[in-house]
C-alpha cells in the first residue's frame, strides 16, 4: 500500500504538520488512514482553535468594559466643556474693558474700549446714559457707535497705541500663541479618546490625559502672561487715568483651565489598571 504525505497549514499559511492520506488500497487499512487523516484534522482544529482563542482573550485584556466606557464618555463630557469655555474665551475680545473717567474730556461723550487677544473694539458712550455713581466711562454693553480693529503686531509687527498707552508687543504674541497650543492639545486629547472609544483600547486615555492637562495649563499661563501685558500698557504712559475691569472673557478662560485639568486628572484615573477608590478602601479596612 502506498502512502502520500502533504503538509497541511493553516489559516495564516503556515505549516502545522504532515498528514498522511491513503492511496487507494485496502479497506481496512484505508479506514485506519481515514481515522488517523481525522485525528490529523482534529488536532488542527483543536490548535486553530487554541490559537484564535488565545488572541480573542488578549484583544479583551485590553478591551474596555461597559462600565468604563461610560464613566470615559462622562469625563469626556467635562472635557469637552472645558473645551467651547476655551474657545469662546479665546475667540471673543471682552477680556478687559478699559475706561476714562467720564468727565475727562469734558463732553456729552466718552470713549470705552474693550480689547482681546486679537482686537480691540472703541466704543462712544454717551454721558448720560452712565449710572451718575459711576466715575469711568461705561460699562462697554451701554449702546453707542462701535469701531473694533486687530492688532498691527500680528500682521506688520507694530506695537498699538491705545488712550495714549502703548502695547508690549511681545507679551501679547506670546499669550495669544499660549492659548493657540492649548486649543491644538485640546484637540489632539479629543483625537485620543475617540480611538480610545472606537477601537476600545484603554492605553490611548494616558496621551488624551497628557493633552488635556498641559492645554489647561497653558489656558491660564495665557491668562497670566495677558494680565503682565495689560500692567505693561497701563504703565507706558500715565497721561490718561484708566480704569479696567477684566470682563467674562477672562472668567470663561479661567473655569476652561481648571475644568481641562480635571478632566485630564479624569483620564488619568480611568487609565490605571487598578482603582484607586478600592485600594484605598482596602487599606484603610
Amino acid at each position: 500500500m502506498m502512502w502520500s504525505t502533504f503538509l497541511v497549514t493553516d489559516e495564516e499559511g503556515r505549516s502545522v504538520g504532515p498528514a498522511a492520506a491513503p492511496t487507494v488500497g485496502g479497506g481496512a487499512q484505508g479506514g485506519g488512514g481515514g481515522a488517523a487523516g481525522t485525528g490529523g484534522l482534529a488536532g488542527l482544529m483543536s490548535g486553530r482553535s487554541t490559537f484564535g482563542g488565545n488572541k480573542r482573550r488578549r484583544t479583551g485584556h485590553h478591551a474596555m468594559t461597559e462600565a468604563q466606557e461610560g464613566k470615559i464618555k462622562l469625563a469626556f463630557f467635562v472635557a469637552i466643556v472645558g473645551v467651547i469655555l476655551t474657545v469662546l474665551g479665546v475667540g471673543t475680545e471682552f477680556w478687559v474693558e478699559l475706561a476714562p473717567p467720564k468727565t475727562f474730556y469734558g463732553n456729552q461723550t466718552c470713549p470705552a474700549m474693550h480689547i482681546g487677544l486679537w482686537k480691540a473694539c472703541t466704543k462712544t458712550l454717551w454721558v448720560a446714559d452712565i449710572d451718575p455713581d459711576r466715575e469711568s466711562c461705561g460699562p462697554a454693553e451701554l449702546p453707542g457707535e462701535s469701531n473694533c480693529t486687530y492688532f498691527k503686531f500680528f500682521t506688520t509687527g507694530e506695537n498699538t497705541v491705545l488712550f495714549h498707552k502703548t502695547t508690549h508687543k511681545s507679551l501679547n504674541v506670546a499669550s495669544a500663541m499660549l492659548s493657540l497650543f492649548s486649543v491644538v492639545l485640546m484637540a489632539m486629547g479629543a483625537i485620543c479618546i475617540s480611538m480610545a472609544l472606537s477601537k476600545e483600547i484603554v492605553f490611548f486615555l494616558k496621551p488624551a490625559s497628557v493633552c488635556f492637562v498641559l492645554s489647561g495649563v497653558l489656558v491660564l499661563l495665557s491668562v497670566l502672561v495677558f494680565q503682565q501685558a495689560l500692567w505693561s500698557l497701563l504703565a507706558s504712559d500715565h497721561s490718561v487715568p484708566l480704569h479696567h475691569n477684566f470682563s467674562w472673557s477672562v472668567s470663561c478662560l479661567c473655569c476652561a483651565g481648571a475644568i481641562l485639568i480635571v478632566g485630564g486628572l479624569l483620564f488619568l484615573l480611568l487609565a490605571l489598571p487598578f482603582s484607586p477608590w478600592q485600594r484605598c478602601h482596602s487599606a484603610a479596612s
